[in-house]
């Protein structure tokens, strides 16, 4: 968990430098930097998404994983509760809301959150999410210096998802393997993609709700491997 707790108290730590530069900041430099933060996580995504040696597996898996998390409604419980942290902590801030959720999202799809906390699970190796940390604060800060101290709060999803994975990589640290992790990295650097696109507002794409999609390749290969087949 050593890995996840530095990261979290980095966003925070991003967060609050961000909020403070912001009051130096114009306007229109807060939109560049909102635009270049964006391709910037464009490109990231595409980075991580062209790894999958299974591309049928990752189409499934989003179409199967954005069903579940349409029926559940992820992107709304986390709106709702981005709304109820404004209200109680952001009185007066209008993108508390949109700083939340866009951070979290950003925060907890990528690969590296999702390599990193495998790896700290099933190795004790921190070395992915601490670099990653790195890259977190100076999200964080861009983040926070264009939208404001909503940023900060995504520091909770951070640790309960990574720590969550990182608890359960510890307790299936026998049967994950490279190709389940890949899969996975796969199908969330296309979820970062969308994040990206919703920053920059080419479209709209609820993004929370294919959440689900990442833990399906893990499905996929528990299944397969149980049943001594190959889809």
């Amino acid at each position: 968990m050593l890995g996840t707790i530095v990261n979290s108290l980095v966003v925070i730590l991003g967060s609050l430098i961000g909020v403070f530069l912001k009051k130096g900041i114009n306007e229109k430099y807060q939109n560049t930097l909102i635009d270049s933060i964006s391709l910037a996580v464009v490109i990231i995504g595409i980075m991580g998404s062209i790894k999958s040696e299974n591309l049928v597996l990752v189409i499934v898996s989003l179409a199967i994983g954005s069903l579940i998390g349409e029926k559940v409604d992820i992107e709304g419980k986390l709106n709702r509760l981005g709304k109820k942290a404004e209200e109680r902590f952001g009185k007066g801030d209008s993108d508390f809301s949109k700083a939340f959720v866009n951070a979290t999202l950003v925060f907890c799809v990528g690969a590296m959150a999702i390599v990193g906390s495998l790896e700290a699970g099933l190795t004790g190796n921190h070395q992915t999410l601490l670099a990653k940390s790195s890259l977190d604060g100076i999200f964080s800060t861009i983040f926070a210096s264009a939208l404001g101290i909503g940023t900060a709060f995504s520091a909770l999803p951070i640790l309960i998802y990574q720590g969550s994975i990182t608890l359960l990589a510890s307790y299936l640290k026998d049967i994950m393997s490279p190709e389940i992790i890949n899969e996975m990295s796969a199908v969330g650097g296309i979820l970062i993609i969308a994040i990206g696109l919703n920053l920059l507002k080419v479209k709209k794409i609820k993004v929370g709700n294919m959440l689900p999609a990442i833990f399906i390749p893990l499905i996929y290969f528990l299944i397969t491997n149980f049943a001594g087949i190959a889809i």
